[in-house]
């Protein structure tokens, strides 16, 4: 605690806090210019010059422009994850758990659409360690919603000659939504979130409410 020019005790914030806020602050620079720009178009002076720093001091807190990358895309992909999963708590019923969980992501992809666009579109820049992570958590997503695509043929309230394909397609349409969403467009998030549950319920055949 130091003293002010009032006498007043001022709290020293710790260094911990310092530098976990100049790490979230490089994040966000990265994610506008790998969204603006691309992966491979960001130079890392790009990203430290939009966080108020120079380049040495990025590497201090990042090793590389790739690094910050795969933050990006493991913070994205482990959210959309645990959405989805709690959308699908809230019933047991496949035709809910499809509208409920269609809704949540075609939604999320357009709430946050800057990071859906860099996290679904750069994983290629991706080193093949840091892929591999990213993929195996895109296949938990994809096995969630097959999951509900073969509860509801086998409960017989879809009709899916090809559940995996099926999933598949249900996946796809969501997810590029980050691509051509934009804030000034005709369509809030919400009402994007409910039209796709109602186009993926039509995909599967089910009865609509």
């Amino acid at each position: 605690m130091a003293a002010g020019e009032n006498g007043h005790a001022l709290t020293r914030i710790p260094e911990a806090s310092r530098a976990d806020a100049t790490r979230a602050r490089l994040l966000a620079a990265a994610l506008d210019a790998f969204a603006t720009k691309g992966f491979h178009g960001t130079t890392t002076r790009d990203i430290a010059a939009a966080a108020g720093m120079s380049s040495a001091a990025l590497y201090v807190h990042h090793k590389s422009k790739e690094e910050l990358l795969y933050l990006i895309s493991l913070t994205g992909h482990q959210r959309t994850l645990a959405r989805l999963r709690a959308a699908l708590a809230h019933s047991d019923d496949p035709v809910e758990q499809l509208r409920r969980v269609a809704q949540t992501f075609a939604e999320s992809h357009a709430r946050d659409h800057t990071t859906a666009r860099v996290v679904n579109y750069e994983l290629a820049a991706l080193s093949s360690e840091h892929r591999e992570e990213i993929h195996a958590i895109r296949r938990e997503i994809a096995a969630e919603i097959g999951g509900i695509v073969q509860r509801g043929v086998a409960a017989k309230v879809f009709v899916a000659p090809d559940p995996a394909m099926t999933a598949t397609a249900l996946v796809s349409l969501a997810i590029d939504i980050g691509r051509w969403y934009r804030d000034d467009g005709s369509w809030t998030p919400a009402e994007i979130g409910r039209r796709y549950a109602e186009l993926s319920l039509r995909m599967v055949g089910a009865a609509l409410p």
